[in-house]
């Protein structure tokens, strides 16, 4: 790493974000700061309005051009998968609501169109404001990229660009769009740290592939940093060192080649079985949203897909629905390259957190969206696209071993009721001459608390279940995990959440279903070896920390499983649970 070396030595303070994107790196501050555009209001005559029409047709093919370039620079940098970004930002562009109700205002209003533009875009963004889910976060940042995109056009104002930074420095921002890391040069950004953002941020997943590490969610970043200090980017633990001392330096020059020598370590057992030092095995699978993911799965040796979310091609064009044949063509494509390895998928998770236009109109808004019009509850009351995507679904079972999940399945009734749907699915598809496969497994996801103490009931319906940590430590704990005021109260380690999880798996075992786990804390090193010692059959996690779950959990024993078990739930605060579980895995990561 570089070392700057600046005129005068200032304190050293820490920031404390979210780990968005992995590396450690040094280097001087860039503070990028978009500059507030003055739109003005102006009342236009009649006769000129055709004029302003044709202003605003102007400004969108400048910005539709714009937006190609871009994405076919990154598709042929990145590749097309991280392109893709780019795609909803042209269907935005293209979006007859956004267009016609800018035209409607200004030719009721009769006020100059870019006035009439931001006005418009301002209303989408606020009523995105108002639900907290990372899809709607994300689509309400490509809205606003989009609009500032437009309104430059149309004011003629060049907007600040990361490809303006000559030197090697790390970027520090209030948030990054898509097209603010589209336009960076590799070599001249070290590393992003910004006020707001998440994991799931389009800007982060692009820093993820150009390998830039990421700090997000330090929501003063841009007020506590100045042009030119000194920082320590930590994209591993989500720390910002500023004008780090020698001390610190010194420090993480070590840890950052520790870890270096480690990864070279770990990797080299991928090809090893997955067992631990006693031959006990274990499964560990992967986290996928389509084909495109397979050879990274593939690469780390997951057993098969643990989790495939169909929901993200629906979210391709929230205006229209994708058909029975394109969904059968993209799950196909997945099961295939799986190579005779389990697939998992995972049936429509969409709802009032998630709202998707064409399911439930362009103005739909559910009071209480984290309990309202969710996943298998949609799926119920929308029989045509449940009907849809089983079929496809069951017509990809015959290109390899597939199994259903349904989500959000909360009592044995709604079990049955999608146990029927399938029934009559598979009726159709005979009825039609289609092949399929007719021995599916149906299991469900647990992540409502009412599933999670009827297990046993459920076990009469199901082939087998897969545990949703994400949102069952949300309900357990009366948590919203996007609502940033209250997210320390987000706590995995809670007894209460450790009870519940080894109730309902050891409830599970006892009735001879099978159960994993495919929420985010299956992937973590604290984690992972709990839910092993409490009998989890599987594990399914992002591709890539595959390799670490695997040297981890090779280094233990089922003696050592059960000591750490008994250690755990003699603990009565999250602190002592923590201390236990990351001391377990500190022994080993060696």
């Amino acid at each position: 790493m570089p070392e700057p070396t600046p005129a005068e030595k200032k304190p050293e303070r820490r920031l404390v974000g979210v780990a968005a994107a992995p590396g450690v790196a040094h280097g001087l501050a860039f503070v990028f700061l978009h500059k507030s555009l003055d739109v003005p209001q102006y009342a236009v005559s009649e006769s000129a309005l055709a004029a302003e029409e044709h202003r605003f047709s102007e400004a969108l093919i400048a910005s539709r051009r714009q937006i190609s370039l871009l994405r076919d620079k990154v598709a042929s940098e990145l590749g097309e998968k991280e392109a893709e970004i780019f795609d909803s930002h042209l269907m935005t562009l293209d979006d007859p609501a956004l267009v016609g109700e800018t035209l409607k205002m200004l030719h009721a209003e009769r006020l100059n169109i870019e006035h009439c533009f931001r006005f418009v875009t301002r209303k989408y963004l606020g009523f995105f404001g108002r639900l907290e889910d990372s899809f709607v976060r994300e689509r309400a940042a490509d809205v606003r990229d989009v609009a500032k995109r437009v309104l430059d056009n149309l004011l003629g104002m060049h907007g600040a660009s990361l490809s303006e930074i000559a030197d090697r420095h790390i970027v520090v921002a209030a948030d990054l769009s898509p097209s603010d890391t589209a336009s960076i040069r590799k070599d001249s950004v070290l590393a992003f740290v910004t006020d707001s953002g998440n994991r799931t941020s389009h800007a982060v997943i692009m820093s993820r592939s150009l390998r830039i590490p990421a700090v997000v969610g330090l929501l003063e970043a841009t007020s506590l940093i100045r042009p030119d200090d000194d920082l320590l980017v930590d994209g591993y633990e989500g720390v910002v060192y500023v004008n780090p001392s020698e001390e610190t330096l010194w420090s993480y020059g070590r840890v950052e080649n520790a870890r270096s020598v480690f990864r070279q370590k770990m990797l080299g057992e991928t090809d090893l079985p997955n067992v631990t030092a006693d031959g006990l095995p274990f499964v560990l699978s992967a986290n996928v949203n389509g084909a495109d993911e397979m050879p990274a799965v593939l690469s780390c040796r997951a057993q098969g897909v643990g989790l495939y979310r169909t929901e993200e091609f629906f979210f391709k064009d929230t205006r229209h629905l994708p058909s029975e044949e394109e969904q059968y063509a993209r799950y196909a494509a997945t099961v295939a390259a799986a190579g005779g390895e389990p697939v998992v998928i995972r049936t429509l998770d969409v709802g009032g957190d998630k709202p998707h236009e064409a399911l439930f109109g362009a103005n739909f808004k559910d009071p209480n969206p984290f309990m309202g019009l969710r996943a298998v509850r949609v799926c119920l009351e929308r029989p045509e696209v449940f009907r849809a995507q089983l079929r496809a679904i069951l017509r990809a079972g015959t290109s390899g071993p597939v199994k259903i999940l349904v989500p959000m399945i909360a009592s044995a009734e709604e079990m049955l009721q999608v146990r029927a749907f399938m029934e009559e699915t598979k009726a159709e598809l005979r009825r039609d001459g289609l092949a399929f496969s007719e021995n599916i497994p149906l299991g469900a996801m647990l992540e409502v608390p009412s599933a999670t103490l009827c297990v046993d009931i459920l076990a009469r319906h199901c082939d087998f279940f897969s545990i949703g940590t994400n949102d069952l430590v949300q309900y357990l704990l009366a948590v919203d995990r996007g609502n940033g005021r209250i997210a320390h109260l987000y706590e995995p380690c809670n007894p209460a959440i450790l009870r519940v999880l080894r109730d309902t798996i050891h409830t599970a075992k006892r009735h001879g279903v099978p159960i994993g786990v495919c929420g985010e804390l299956a992937g973590t090193r604290t984690f992972a070896p709990l839910f092993l010692a409490l009998g989890a059959d599987s594990l399914s996690m992002t591709p890539a920390l595959v390799p670490e779950i695997r040297y981890l959990l090779r280094r233990t024993t089922r003696a050592a499983l059960d000591e750490l078990a008994g250690r755990v739930f003699s603990e009565t605060s999250p602190r002592g649970i923590k201390a236990v579980l990351h001391a377990f895995a500190s022994e080993r990561m060696v």
